[in-house]
């Protein structure tokens, strides 16, 4: 059997290296700009993307609960009166309020969503 002349010395070494040269460019556009990502990035990408679609569906079930309390009134007083988020947020873990169905623990994303909805949120009349 013979061998294509492409397949033969110098057409072969030449070949080889046009291969190697697209197989990398490919790689590195790929990555790029193409888009592609790897199993690691994908699986965090899914895990934030999934946080935060949960923070988004339990930040009213957070909200109502904070409301329903008997000291409401007085509690979102103490809430808008805390000027950055991140201590409104650390209030509601210590209320108890940003605790996920099921969970043992505050969650610190769920509180800060809440608070962020409550500071705007206005007491119904009691």
């Amino acid at each position: 059997m013979q061998v294509p002349s492409i397949l033969q010395g110098e057409s072969r070494s030449r070949l080889l290296q046009g291969i190697a040269i697209g197989a990398v460019t490919s790689m590195v556009m790929g990555f790029s700009w193409g888009g592609w990502v790897t199993g690691g990035t994908a699986s965090k990408l899914a895990d934030e993307r999934a946080n935060t679609a949960v923070v988004a569906a339990l930040t009213p079930i957070c909200v109502e609960k904070f409301l329903q309390n008997s000291d409401a009134k007085a509690n979102l007083a103490v809430l808008q009166k805390i000027s950055s988020n991140w201590e409104q947020g650390q209030y509601l873990e210590k209320g108890g309020w940003a605790t996920q169905p099921g969970a043992t623990s505050p969650d610190y994303h769920l509180a800060r969503a809440c608070a962020e909805k409550l500071v705007q949120a206005k007491v119904p009349a009691q």
